[in-house]
C-alpha cells in the first residue's frame, strides 16, 4: 500500500513538473509612457518577436503608461525581480550611481540622428551599458524618442523668454543646470503627473519630445511649442541580470536577436511618429508652434552649452570628450 501510495506521488509529481517545465518563461515589461508612443510600441514589437523567436517559450507581457510602477519605483523593482525588464529615459541613471548616462542630457551635444547614433551604436554606447552591471543590470539597446522641445503658455523666442518659469523635468542634476543656465526654475516631476501639474499651473512648462507631449495631451495645456530640439531623450533597455544570465543559452540568443530587430524598428519610427504628432499637434488649433531661427538656434546654444563644461565634474570629462570625438562637436566653435 505504501508502495503504490508512492509511485502515485511520484507520478503526479513527473507530471507536475512535465507541465511546468512547458509553461512559458515571463518577461514583465514595464514603461511609463503610453503604448502608441515610439517606446510604446517597440515594446510591444520586442514582444511578439520575443515570442515568434524562441517558438512560444517566452512570453512578454507589456506594462504601459505607469500601470505598474512610477518613474521613481521602476528601477528598484528591477533590481529586486519584480519586473525583468525596462525601458527607461537615459536620466534615469545618474540617480543610480552611473552618472556618465547623464551625457545623453547635455544640451545640444547632438546635432542631429546620425551624430547620435555614432555613439548608440558605437564602442562608447556599449562602455555605457557595461557600467550598469554592477547594479544587478544588463544593458541591452538603446531606443531613440526624439530630440527635446521647450512649451510653456507664453511665446519662448530667446534664452531670456525662459527666465522665472517652472519648467518640469525629469530626475538629472544635468537637467537641472540646463534649466538654471535659461535662469528658469527646475522641477522635478514623475511623467504621470505632468499633464495635471501642466494644467493646474503647478509648472509653467516642460521640454519633450513631440510624441510625448502629444500623446499625454500635453499640448491642450500649453499655449506655445518651440521647436529648439535643445537635447535628446532616448532610453536603454534593461533587464535584471540575475535573471537574463539565469536563461537558456539558446532561448537569450533568440531573444538578443529580437532586440536587435525591434531596436532597428524602434529607431525608424521614433523620427516618424515624432513628425507625425508635431502634424496633430499643429490640426489641434490649442498650440502655437514656432520654428527658431538660425540667430535663436545660436542664441539658445550659446546660453547651454557652457552647461557641458559645468557638469565635467559629475559626468566625467573623459565621457564627453569620448562623445565628442565620436561626433566630432567642437564645443569652442560656437
Amino acid at each position: 500500500m505504501k508502495i503504490s501510495k508512492l509511485l502515485v506521488g511520484l507520478f503526479a509529481c513527473t507530471v507536475s513538473l512535465g507541465v511546468y517545465a512547458q509553461q512559458p518563461i515571463v518577461i514583465k515589461f514595464s514603461h511609463v509612457v503610453a503604448g502608441d508612443t515610439p517606446k510604446g510600441k517597440a515594446a510591444e514589437f520586442f514582444a511578439k518577436k520575443a515570442a515568434e523567436l524562441t517558438q512560444g517559450k517566452v512570453k512578454v507581457e507589456v506594462y504601459a503608461n505607469s500601470t505598474l510602477y512610477k518613474d521613481k519605483e521602476e528601477m528598484e523593482a528591477l533590481q529586486l525581480g519584480a519586473v525583468q525588464m525596462l525601458a527607461p529615459s537615459l536620466a534615469k541613471f545618474g540617480p543610480l550611481g552611473v552618472r556618465e548616462f547623464e551625457v545623453f542630457d547635455l544640451p545640444y551635444i547632438f546635432d542631429n540622428y546620425d551624430d547620435l547614433h555614432k555613439v548608440t551604436n558605437g564602442p562608447v554606447g556599449k562602455q555605457l551599458l557595461a557600467k550598469l552591471e554592477p547594479k544587478g543590470i544588463s544593458g541591452l539597446a538603446f531606443w531613440d524618442n526624439g530630440f527635446k522641445s521647450f512649451s510653456a503658455n507664453t511665446p519662448i523666442r530667446m534664452p531670456e523668454d525662459m527666465k522665472g518659469k517652472k519648467i518640469r523635468i525629469q530626475s538629472s542634476k544635468v537637467l537641472e543646470e540646463q534649466v538654471r543656465a535659461l535662469k528658469a526654475l527646475p522641477q522635478v516631476m514623475a511623467f504621470s503627473e505632468v499633464y495635471q501639474a501642466l494644467q493646474t499651473g503647478v509648472v509653467d512648462g516642460t521640454e519633450n519630445p513631440i510624441s510625448n507631449l502629444y500623446t499625454q495631451k500635453m499640448h491642450e495645456v500649453q499655449k506655445h511649442l518651440t521647436l529648439t530640439d535643445h537635447g535628446y531623450l532616448g532610453y536603454a533597455v534593461i533587464v535584471n541580470k540575475k535573471f537574463w544570465d539565469g536563461l537558456p543559452a539558446d532561448v537569450r540568443k533568440q531573444l538578443d536577436e529580437a532586440m536587435v530587430q525591434s531596436t532597428r524598428y524602434a529607431n525608424q519610427i521614433a523620427k516618424v511618429e515624432n513628425d507625425q504628432s508635431l502634424e496633430a499637434v499643429k490640426k489641434s488649433g490649442r498650440t502655437a508652434i514656432h520654428t527658431p531661427t538660425a540667430a535663436e538656434r545660436a542664441a539658445f546654444k550659446k546660453a547651454l552649452v557652457p552647461v557641458h563644461k559645468k557638469m565635467e565634474s559629475r559626468v566625467g570629462k573623459q565621457t564627453i570628450e569620448s562623445v565628442y570625438q565620436a561626433t566630432g562637436f567642437n564645443p569652442n566653435a560656437l
